[in-house]
């Protein structure tokens, strides 16, 4: 179970009351999760979640993170929504880590995506990119390719004990995506980790996306490239075209690409797939066996990565479902 920090039955009691949301009926720690602790908590008033934000996450992210889901609520998306206590403050402590409370989602993540639920993806992030737009606090993407290189000497004398060879196959591939990587495309927040299990459904009805935790400031279509890795490519790591051409309609019938976005979308897709293969493999290097949680294996986002990097060599988007003239 990913709970890393415990909380006294009397501590939490206090913490709930401030909020003036009656007593505390259960508590029952998630287990899914890597970088937080999180507790389903039911009070007299309903059901909500309790995060207690680890070390992974920068305490002077949180106004970040919590006004965005305020914000994005508000314009009508979806998503869990930060509750305040009788002060007004979204953001307190509890058993020495920074906590907040926030809505409880309706829904369930999809173990088998099909195209249907691909397209509703494509038109909640398009959503999500509209409605962030004037939300007035930046971050920048600490993932973007600025930190792909500092990230990846922390465990570069280790990246064959992975695979054989990867090393090399970094060096070259992330020297490659750099000397391509796109500029001045349209920007604003995106979530940037719109993984199937943030994003809720009931039934074939999208009910709303959590997780907000990696959300910064950074081009929109390098949102919709994570989200063609996360959600178009099969167990093994075939890509399913057409959820590619689903995902992509539905995130245009929203918010048309323009002809440079849609020029730019296989390389993006590359440094996605470069992206989490750097996260996954250094946190193979470096988690404990003992662990709460348990790794996420770095050899599919190596997959991905070659995919893409043939893509990029042919020159068209149209792989991906989107043809590539402007």
């Amino acid at each position: 179970m990913a709970v890393y920090t415990e909380v006294a039955d009397e501590e939490l009691a206090q913490f709930i009351d401030s909020y003036g949301l009656g007593a505390v009926v259960s508590c029952k720690g998630i287990a899914e999760g890597v970088e937080n602790t999180n507790y389903l908590v039911a009070t007299a008033s309903g059901q909500f979640i309790l995060t207690l934000y680890e070390k992974r996450v920068a305490r002077d992210d949180l106004p970040f993170f919590l006004g965005l889901m305020e914000h994005l609520a508000a314009k009508g998306l979806s998503c869990p929504t930060p509750v305040r206590d009788r002060e007004g403050c979204n953001l307190r402590e509890l058993g020495g880590r920074p906590a907040a409370l926030v809505t409880f989602l309706e829904g369930l993540w999809l173990r088998k995506p099909q195209p249907r639920h691909c397209h509703s993806v494509g038109v909640a992030l398009a959503r999500l990119h509209l409605a962030g737009q004037d939300f007035a606090i930046p971050r920048v993407n600490a993932l973007g390719p600025a930190g792909w290189q500092p990230l990846f000497e922390r465990f570069r004398g280790f990246a064959d004990s992975v695979t054989p060879g990867l090393a090399d196959t970094i060096e070259r591939e992330m020297a490659a995506i750099l000397a391509d990587w796109p500029q001045q495309l349209p920007a604003g927040v995106i979530h940037a980790d719109l993984f199937p299990d943030n994003v809720f459904f009931r039934g074939d009805q999208l009910s709303g996306l959590i997780d907000f935790y990696f959300a910064c400031n950074d081009m929109f279509a390098y949102d919709i490239a994570v989200c063609l890795n996360a959600w178009c490519f099969e167990p093994d790591v075939t890509f399913n075209r057409d959820k590619g051409v689903a995902l992509l309609a539905g995130y245009q019938s929203v918010r048309p690409l323009t002809g440079p976005e849609r020029v730019a979308v296989p390389t993006l897709a590359r440094g996605a797939a470069l992206r989490f293969l750097l996260t996954r493999a250094h946190d193979w290097v470096y988690t404990p066996a003992d662990a709460l949680v348990v790794k996420h294996d770095p050899i599919p986002y190596l997959q991905r990565l070659v995919f893409h990097s043939s893509v990029v060599a042919e020159g068209s988007a149209a792989t991906y479902g989107l043809e590539d003239q402007p």
